[in-house]
């Protein structure tokens, strides 16, 4: 069982805290690569859930039974076999989408994001915790790599979810500015995918600094004291 401040504490470091792109800074070419669009970016970051979440209950079921000289190979061994179970899929049912991504899914077995958090933590906790965490780290991938690529692509084209009909056939891109905007070819380059990192990176050190402050000028929770009688 997991108990509440436990399932607090690794969805807060996944989602924010211990952000793999905005606060370990980890897995930058798939996060530069593939982020021209919120929908390239969405899909791989679900491909990367759904294998963190897998080689993390894995690994923690056989955490005992693997010796320590020869972890490493046997973590990336399970992370290869269920990577190639997600690249067959996608190519079989989004073989569109799977052409654009690339060499992106299969390089999941290369990802910092996976082996640091198998070696990290589900090396080391029990396979609920160990799947929770692989499942939230995969969130705030998510949402990063979602909001990177919508970012990019609005100031690049104009649109939002370009591509979506190679997920969704019946979904169309939506198109916010108007459809004479020549565009801004910079974000949708790689220095305009720095530069829009470093743009999230400084909100989330602004946000975190503003959060610190706070609670230093929060007062004291007064602490109730016996009356006399």
């Amino acid at each position: 069982m997991i108990t509440r401040d436990e399932f607090k504490t690794i969805a807060g470091n996944g989602i924010w805290k211990q952000n793999t792109s905005i606060a370990q800074i980890l897995g930058l070419c798939p996060l530069l690569a593939v982020t021209t669009n919120a929908v390239n970016g969405i899909m791989l970051s679900l491909a990367t859930i759904l294998v963190m979440a897998l080689s993390n209950v894995a690994v923690a079921a056989l955490r005992n039974l693997i010796p320590h000289e020869i972890r490493i190979p046997v973590f990336i061994l399970i992370v290869a076999a269920l990577v190639t179970v997600v690249d067959l899929l996608f190519n079989a049912n989004l073989h569109e989408l799977y052409l654009v991504l690339g060499i992106f899914i299969p390089l999941i077995v290369t990802n910092c994001i996976v082996l640091a958090r198998v070696e990290a933590f589900a090396a080391k906790n029990p396979p609920l915790q160990s799947t929770l965490d692989g499942i939230f780290m995969g969130v705030g991938m998510l949402w990063t790599l979602a909001l990177l690529g919508g970012m990019r692509e609005l100031l690049g084209s104009g649109t939002l979810f370009g591509g979506i009909d190679m997920v969704f056939p019946s979904l169309q891109p939506i198109q916010l500015l108007p459809e004479s905007y020549p565009g801004f070819l910079l974000a949708l380059l790689p220095p305009g995918a720095f530069i829009l990192l470093g743009c999230m990176i400084a909100w989330k050190n602004w946000m975190d600094a503003r959060a610190a402050a706070r609670a230093q000028t929060k007062p004291p929770t007064p602490v109730a004291t016996a009356g006399c009688h």
